[in-house]
Order: C-alpha cells, then sequence, then structure tokens
C-alpha cells in the first residue's frame, strides 16, 4: 500500500503513541522508549564544563555518541568549543542544523566525503579533519586545490599496535613539511586517541602518551612547520580525560595552544563501563567534587510472566546497547501518575534477544503480600545500559523527561 493509498485508520494512528511534549511516560508513550532525566543531564553538562575550564582546556565533545542536535546545543550553550564528529555524513548533519566548528577526529578519505566537506567550508563551517599519511596528504591537496579551498588538517599521532596515526615523531615531522608544502593544507596542530591503550599500566601509558604529543606539538611549532595562529593539541575520549587534562596543564599549553578534549559519553554517562571509568578517575582526583550521573534509561513493559522467576519484557538488542547486559533500575505500574517506583533488588537480566529480555526474578517476587507490590504484566521497568552511543543509535525519538516523569522535550536524532 503506497502512501496516496493508506487506508484513513492508519493514517489517523500513525503518530499515536509517539512522545510528544506533555505526554507522561507511563500513561501516554509506547513503550520501548528511550529517555534522558533532565536533572542528571543538567548536571553533566555543567560538571564536564567546570572540569574543563578549571585546566584550561576547551571542550569538543564527540557528537557520535547522541548525533542529536538537541545536545549538541546544550554542550556548546554550557560552553563547548565545538562538537567533535567521527564522519562527513555527520559533520554535515550537525552544520545542518547549525553548529559551525566541526572536528573530525578523522582521517577524510574519498572524493564523496571530500565533496560534502568542500561544501560545508564553502557555506561557513569551521572545519578540521585529522591526516595520518602522504597519500592521504596528496589527495586532499589535489582535490581542495581544484576546488580553490584551504583545509585545516591536523597530524595525527597513534601508538604502535593501535588504530590510526603516525607511529613515531620522525614520521609526524617528515609528513608536516610535506603538508607545509601544499598550498591547500593548512597545518593546524596535533590531535591524538589513548583509548586504544591497554597493557599492564594503561594509567601510566597514558600519561606517558599525552607528553609524547606536548613534546611533537611544541616540535612542530618549534620547526615553524604549523600554520594556524592558534594551532591545537587534541586528546581525550570518555575514560582517561582527566590524565590528559592533567598533562596538557602541567605543560602550560594554554597561552601556546588551544587544548581540547573530546569526551562524548559524559553528557548522559552510563550504567556500565564509563560508571567503573568515572569510579576510577575520582579515585584518582580525590579533589573533584562529586562525579557524573547517569541520564540515559530505557523503559520497556514486562509482557510475559511465563514461568516462576521470569518476567520476559519487551525489551532488545534493537532497543539498547549491549556490550554489558542491561540493569534493571526500578518499576513502575502502568498508569501510575505521581510516578511511584518499585523496587527490583534482585532482578536480572540474563538474555537478550532482538526484542525480549530474560529477567531471572528473586523466590519471593511474584509472591503476593511480599511488600514490593507483585510484579504483573504491563508493569514498566526502567532499564540502565552500558555504552551510551550504541543505545542513541536504535532510535530516533529520545524523550527528555523531568523528575515528574513527563515529556518535556523531544529529541531528534541524524543516524
Amino acid at each position: 500500500m503506497t502512501d496516496s493509498t493508506r487506508h484513513p485508520l492508519a493514517e489517523a494512528s500513525l503518530h499515536k503513541g509517539l512522545p510528544e511534549t506533555g505526554n507522561r511516560l507511563l500513561v501516554d508513550v509506547s513503550l520501548p522508549a528511550a529517555v534522558i532525566h533532565e536533572a542528571a543531564l543538567a548536571h553533566n553538562l555543567a560538571w564536564m564544563q567546570r572540569f574543563c575550564d578549571a585546566h584550561g582546556a576547551r571542550l569538543a565533545p564527540h557528537g557520535k555518541t547522541t548525533m542529536a542536535p538537541a545536545l549538541f546545543h546544550r554542550q556548546l550553550q554550557a560552553g563547548a568549543w565545538g562538537i567533535t564528529l567521527a564522519t562527513a555524513p555527520q559533520c554535515r548533519a550537525a552544520f545542518a542544523h547549525g553548529i559551525h566548528r566541526l572536528l573530525m577526529a578523522n582521517q577524510l578519505v574519498g572524493e564523496a566525503n571530500m565533496a560534502i566537506v568542500a561544501e560545508l567550508i564553502e557555506a561557513g563551517a569551521d572545519f578540521y579533519c585529522v591526516v595520518d599519511s602522504a597519500a592521504n596528504v596528496d589527495q586532499l591537496a589535489r582535490y581542495f586545490a581544484a576546488r580553490g579551498l584551504r583545509l585545516k588538517v591536523l597530524i595525527e599521532l597513534g601508538v604502535p599496535g593501535g588504530r590510526c596515526g603516525c607511529r613515531d615523531t620522525d614520521e609526524v615531522m617528515a609528513l608536516a613539511e610535506r603538508i607545509d608544502s601544499e598550498q591547500a593544507l593548512v597545518l593546524s596542530g596535533l590531535e591524538g586517541y589513548e583509548g586504544v591503550m591497554h597493557g599492564d599500566d594503561p594509567e601510566r601509558a597514558v600519561r606517558a602518551y599525552a607528553w609524547q604529543l606536548v613534546e611533537v606539538v611544541q616540535g612542530l611549532e618549534r620547526d615553524a612547520l604549523i600554520e594556524s595562529p592558534q594551532p591545537i593539541i587534541t586528546a581525550s575520549g570518555s575514560v582517561w580525560y582527566d590524565l590528559i587534562a592533567d598533562v596538557f596543564r602541567e605543560a602550560r599549553l594554554g597561552a601556546q595552544f588551544v587544548p581540547v578534549l573530546r569526551p562524548g559519553c559524559y553528557v548522559v554517562h552510563d550504567h556500565g563501563i564509563y560508571r567503573q571509568a568515572q569510579r576510577e578517575i575520582l579515585a584518582r582526583q580525590p579533589h573533584i567534587e562529586n562525579g557524573l550521573k547517569p541520564a540515559l534509561e530505557v523503559f520497556a513493559q514486562v509482557i510475559s510472566l511465563p514461568e516462576p522467576g521470569l518476567a520476559i519484557v519487551g525489551l532488545g538488542k534493537r532497543d539498547i546497547g549491549h556490550d554489558q547486559l542491561p540493569e534493571p533500575l526500578r518499576r513502575y505500574r502502568e498508569g501510575d501518575d505521581r510516578g511511584r517506583p518499585l523496587s527490583v533488588e534482585g532482578w536480572r537480566v540474563t538474555r537478550l534477544m532482538d526484542q525480549h529480555a530474560f529477567v531471572r526474578l528473586p523466590a519471593d517476587e511474584d509472591e503476593p503480600g511480599n511488600g514490593n507490590g507483585r510484579v504483573r504484566v504491563g508493569d514498566i521497568v526502567a532499564f540502565g545500559a552500558s555504552h551510551p552511543c550504541l543505545t542513541f543509535d536504535k532510535w530516533r525519538r529520545i524523550c527528555r523527561i523531568d523528575e515528574r516523569l513527563e515529556v518535556v522535550e523531544v529529541m531528534e536524532t541524524c543516524f
């Protein structure tokens, strides 16, 4: 059936259940639904900005985490310097929604992608990308010269066995000289990513890598190979940002360079790997107040109680990230306007299918009079996830909710 022949009943119900401002999450919204709690979101935005300000660094949060322009603007309003992205189409989507300073923390390869970026620059974008090879430098120089444009590039310094990036200082310096000979390219600084570093003592390795970034960018500046008047040094994901920030501050880079940190997951934090990473950061940095708060949850309903001790919830791999199994957080009665939470103590997700979660219940959970409210088909359960990037990309609409579980904004994503 085409759009032009859609049945009137189907047309009338097409948007029924989609979240709208003013909807009550436990009453009006078709579940499952991804939600962001405003109080935790506001806390995280302010917390990370204060952290960067205290370290004399700029914040360019990685937008690939959310691909939600409404969140990009909240980050900029909180003081962010720009938005980091991973691909040319992501940059195009961000620019189309009013984001003008774009740091693509990736190599720009392929003429179709170069064409996207050229159009962004022609439209007024302040765009940066990274390079790590002479072949890529030659490709970019040829393409952007033909377009009559100048492209700002950062050399990427990697680590042996890691992802992309030049493997040592000599490679960086040789590539800088190559860039210096190309009129269409503007060397604007140095980029790195420490998230690929592991081993027996990753903290020590990350600190050493951060100092290597400092020494290399200072060498580029000393040899007059950086053309930009405000050269950038940038690194940090969402796990080791405190170590990178500490080294950049200790090196007193702020007067000569623009130190830029790029964590992305902080904006909603999580109930898994980043919660653990934050505990380790707070242990390393005991002077830091509080910490980030999990803001992203997925709400779903119990759809079956097929046998004692087992609940099947309408939540699956298509709805929530599963680097780690989701964590049951709270339970509500459907239609409860007051949003009174019931405990899910002892509840444990044991298996996740495309759209079903197997939840093991404690022995007395389905007994009447257990003081927790007997679990029912239709009960609504809030779940936390690990690695928010892999939950966001499953949704085209995210509900931002207040403390009353009322939808105050429906945020579109651009995946």
